[in-house]
C-alpha cells in the first residue's frame, strides 16, 4: 500500500507542475526504441505463428528485433484444458501464446480487437471484426513498431489455406503496409498531444515499411520460387537445438487446442523426437508481396534493408475490370480478391488456375453470383448448373429479371452426392440471355472429411 501512496503523490506532483507557469522547453523525445521491430509478423490466432517460428528464431540469432501481432484472441476455438470458452478462452490462449514466445525471447506481442470467426469467408471475418476499427488498430501498431519488413498470411482463397480469419489478417496487413506511411490516414494518430494527459491524439509519426511477404500454406505448388526459402534443420546458436525442434517446443504451450498431441510428444524418447523432423523440419517459404528497396524475388527477407527510413510509397492501383453490359460473375471472396489485388498492385501474386474451395462431405455448397444489367432495358437471365453425378441443386437456378442499370446478388445452393465420391469435383454455372451464353463460371471443389463451414 505504501508503494501505491508514493505513486499517487508523484502523479499529483506532476499534475500540479503542469498547471503552474510554463517550465523550460523539455528536450524532444524520439520514438521509443523498446518498441522498434526489424520484422513484424501479423497473424490471426494464437498458434498461427507456429509455421514461422523457425525463421523468427533465425532472426533472433542474427540479433534482429522481432514482434508479433494477433488480430484475434482465438476465442472461438475449443478447450481441452478447462471449462473456459468464448472471451475467457481467448484470455487463456493469450496466456499460452505469451509463454510460448517468451520462451524463445520474443516479448513484444500485441493483440487487436478482432473476433475469432470460424468460416472460410474473409468477408465474414472482416465484418465480424469491424474492418475499419481493426484496420485503425493495426495501422497504429505499425506506426508504433516501425517494422522494416512485415510478414503475414496469404490474402487469397486456396484449398489447404481457407480460414477466413487467416485471409483477413493478410488483407489488413496489406492495407496497413500501404497506408501507415500516409499522413492523411487516421490523422489523429499523427497529431501532437494538446495537453499533458492527452486522451485522443497519439503523437506518432507516419511509417512506411520496406518489404511485405506472405506465408503461403496451400495445397497448390504455385508458390515455388515466389520468394525466399529457409531450411529449419540448422542449429540455433543461442538454444543449441535445431530450429524446427525449438518451434515444436514452443507449440507445446498451446494445450487448450492440442492437448492430446502435445502429451504424446512429451512421452517420446530422444529417437522418436528426432523422427519428428519429418513433420516439423521442412523448409519455410515466403512469397514476396511488395518491396520498396532493391533486391531479388528469392533473395533474403532482409536483402536491401538499411536503417534509413523511406518516404511514403502509394500503392500502384490497377483499374478494375468493369463487367460487360449483361454478365454474371463469381461473387463472394473470389470477386473481392480480384479487386483487392488490383487495388494494392498485387496482380502478379500466384492464384489457382480455377477458383477453388474445400468443403466438408455432406455440407451444402454456396455458389455466390453477381448479376449485372448495365443496359437501358430490363433483361432476363437464365441460370443453369452442371454438377457431378449425385449432386442436387437446392435453389438459385432458373430465370431472373434484372431491372435496367442494376446489380443483383444471388446464391446457388448445391448438395454433394451422398455416395462415396472422388474428392476433387467441378461445378459449372452457365448464364444465358436471349438464347446466348453470357457467362460461364467453373469452381473446383474438394470434398474433405472435416474443416470449417463455408460461411
Amino acid at each position: 500500500m505504501r508503494i501505491l501512496r508514493i505513486i499517487a503523490v508523484l502523479a499529483a506532483v506532476a499534475m500540479t507542475g503542469a498547471a503552474q507557469a510554463p517550465s523550460p522547453t523539455p528536450p524532444l523525445l524520439k520514438p521509443d526504441d523498446r518498441l522498434k521491430s526489424d520484422v513484424l509478423l501479423i497473424v490471426a490466432h494464437p498458434d498461427d505463428e507456429t509455421g514461422v517460428v523457425p525463421y523468427l528464431l533465425q532472426l533472433i540469432d542474427q540479433h534482429k528485433r522481432v514482434a508479433v501481432i494477433y488480430t484475434t484472441h482465438g476465442e472461438a476455438g475449443h478447450n481441452n484444458m478447462g471449462p473456459e470458452r468464448a472471451r475467457s478462452l481467448g484470455a487463456v490462449r493469450e496466456m499460452e501464446l505469451r509463454h510460448a514466445l517468451d520462451s524463445v525471447g520474443i516479448k513484444n506481442v500485441w493483440f487487436l480487437s478482432g473476433r475469432d470467426t470460424p468460416s472460410q469467408n474473409a468477408l465474414q471475418s472482416l465484418a465480424n471484426w469491424g474492418h475499419g476499427q481493426v484496420q485503425e488498430e493495426l495501422v497504429r501498431m505499425v506506426r508504433i513498431t516501425r517494422p522494416e519488413v512485415i510478414l503475414t498470411l496469404m490474402p487469397g482463397f486456396f484449398v489447404g489455406e481457407n480460414h477466413g480469419d487467416h485471409q483477413a489478417a493478410g488483407v489488413l496487413a496489406t492495407e496497413a503496409f500501404d497506408s501507415a506511411g500516409d499522413p492523411t490516414v487516421f490523422p489523429a494518430q499523427l497529431a501532437g498531444p494538446a495537453k499533458v494527459n492527452e486522451m485522443l491524439l497519439d503523437g506518432l509519426q507516419p511509417w512506411q515499411p520496406k518489404k511485405l511477404y506472405y506465408v503461403p500454406d496451400a495445397a497448390d505448388d504455385i508458390f515455388k520460387n515466389t520468394g525466399p526459402s529457409y531450411p529449419t534443420n540448422g542449429i540455433s546458436s543461442s538454444l543449441k537445438l535445431p530450429y524446427w525442434r525449438i518451434a515444436m517446443e514452443t507449440f507445446e504451450h498451446h494445450l487448450t487446442q492440442y492437448r492430446s498431441y502435445i502429451e504424446g510428444l512429451k512421452k517420446m524418447d530422444t529417437k522418436q523426437l528426432e523422427e519428428q523432423a519429418k513433420n516439423w523440419g521442412g523448409p519455410i517459404t515466403f512469397t514476396l508481396g511488395k518491396s520498396h528497396v532493391p533486391g531479388s524475388v528469392t533473395g533474403d527477407v532482409l536483402e536491401g534493408i538499411t536503417p534509413v527510413s523511406i518516404p511514403f510509397v502509394p500503392a500502384v492501383r490497377e483499374a478494375y475490370e468493369q463487367p460487360v453490359a449483361l454478365s454474371v460473375e463469381l461473387g463472394g471472396p473470389w470477386s473481392f480478391y480480384e479487386k483487392f489485388r488490383r487495388a494494392h498492385g498485387l496482380t502478379r501474386l500466384p492464384k489457382p488456375s480455377m477458383p477453388e474451395i474445400g468443403i466438408k462431405r455432406g455440407a451444402t455448397l454456396t455458389l455466390p453470383l453477381e448479376l449485372h444489367n448495365h443496359s437501358d432495358a430490363a433483361r432476363t437471365i437464365k441460370i443453369a448448373v452442371t454438377a457431378p453425378d449425385g449432386w442436387t441443386t437446392q435453389s438459385g437456378v432458373g430465370s431472373f429479371i434484372l431491372e435496367p442499370h442494376s446489380d443483383y446478388y444471388a446464391q446457388v445452393l448445391l448438395d454433394p452426392s451422398k455416395a462415396e465420391a472422388k474428392p476433387d469435383q467441378q461445378i459449372e454455372c452457365r448464364a444465358e440471355a436471349d438464347g446466348k451464353t453470357i457467362g460461364e463460371i467453373k469452381l473446383a471443389v474438394r470434398l474433405v472429411n472435416g474443416g470449417l463451414p463455408q460461411n
